[in-house]
C-alpha cells in the first residue's frame, strides 16, 4: 500500500512505532460525520482522510486542532478544504491528483480513438460533493468541441447496472473520478466490455481490468505522498506549513486488446505517447 510505504520513508512502520485505526464509510457519505467525530474524540496525532472531498470535509468539521492530511482527486481550494495550495493554513493539508481538471483531457483522448462520436456520456455519482463541478467541466469541454453531452447518474451498484441496461450502446463514455466508482472498478470494466462501450477512467487499474484506457496521476503514488506528510507531521511539522502536493506527471494506459474488440484502431502516435500499452 502506497500510504504505508510513504510512512516508512520517514521512519514509521505500522505495529512497530505507529498505530493506525481504520474507519470505512462503505460509500455512504452520510456516515462520515459520525465516523469523523468518533476519531476526533480519540485525540489522535493525525487524521488521514482518503477517498475524495467528503471525508476531509467531515474531518475538518469534527476538529480544528488535530492535523488532517487528505488525498483527493479534485481541487482542494475550489472544494473549500484549504485556503490556498501553497499555504493551506489551519490544520489541513494533503495531496490532490487534480482528476477533475483532467476531464477535458480525458475527453480529448477518447475522441482521438472514437472521432465519429457526436455524443459523449459522463457517468457521475450524484452524492459526491463535487459532482456538479465535474459536470460543469465536461459541459465546457464538449461545448468547445461542438458535441452533445449525456449524463448518467449512479450512486449504488444497482444504479450502475441500470444505467448501462437502460441506455444500451453508449458511443463513448467518460467515467468521473469518484471513490464509490473506484470501489466498483471491476463491475464498471465488465459492463463496458459487455455493452462494448469505449470508455476512459482515471485509474490505470480500469485499463488493466479490460477497460479501454485511463489517464490520470498515480493513485498509489498519491497515497505514498500522503503517508510521507503524515510522517512529517508526526515528527513535528505543521500542516499549515506543508503545501498541497500536486502531480507532476500523468499516466496514459491503453488496452489494445479492448480496442480491437471494439473495432477501434489506436493511432501509432497515441500508442507512442502512452506510458503503458496492454497487448
Amino acid at each position: 500500500m502506497g500510504f504505508r510505504r510513504g510512512l516508512k520513508e520517514v521512519g514509521y512502520v505500522e505495529g512497530q512505532n505507529v498505530g493506525i485505526e481504520y474507519r470505512w464509510a462503505e460509500g455512504q457519505y452520510d456516515r462520515l460525520p459520525s465516523l469523523a467525530r468518533d476519531l476526533a474524540g480519540r485525540q489522535l496525532a493525525v487524521i488521514f482522510a482518503g477517498g475524495g472531498v467528503a471525508p476531509v470535509l467531515a474531518a475538518k468539521a469534527a476538529t480544528s486542532t488535530i492535523p488532517i492530511v487528505f488525498q483527493m482527486g479534485s481541487d482542494p481550494v475550489k472544494a473549500g478544504v484549504v485556503a490556498s495550495l501553497n499555504r493551506p493554513g489551519g490544520n489541513v493539508t494533503g495531496v490532490s491528483r487534480m482528476s477533475t481538471a483532467m476531464l477535458p483531457k480525458q475527453l480529448e483522448l477518447l475522441r482521438e480513438l472514437v472521432p465519429t462520436a457526436s455524443l459523449i456520456t459522463l457517468l457521475v455519482n450524484p452524492t459526491n460533493p463535487i459532482a456538479e463541478t465535474q459536470l460543469l467541466e465536461m459541459q465546457e469541454a464538449v461545448h468547445s468541441l461542438g458535441i452533445e453531452l449525456h449524463v448518467l447518474r449512479a450512486s449504488t451498484e444497482g444504479e450502475i447496472d441500470g444505467a448501462f441496461e437502460l441506455f444500451g450502446q453508449i458511443p463513448a463514455l467518460v467515467i468521473a473520478n469518484d471513490p464509490f466508482f473506484n470501489g466498483r472498478l471491476y463491475q464498471i470494466a465488465a459492463l463496458t466490455a459487455r455493452y462494448k462501450v469505449p470508455a476512459i477512467y482515471s485509474l490505470r487499474e480500469f485499463a488493466l481490468s479490460g477497460g479501454l484506457m485511463s489517464y490520470s496521476a498515480s493513485l498509489t503514488d498519491s497515497h505514498r505522498q500522503a503517508g510521507v506528510y503524515v510522517g512529517r507531521i508526526l515528527k513535528g511539522e505543521k500542516p499549515a506549513d506543508l503545501p498541497v502536493v500536486r502531480p507532476t506527471r500523468f499516466e496514459l494506459v491503453i488496452n489494445l486488446k479492448t480496442a480491437k474488440m471494439l473495432g477501434l484502431t489506436v493511432p501509432l502516435t497515441l500508442q507512442a505517447a502512452a506510458d503503458e500499452v496492454i497487448e
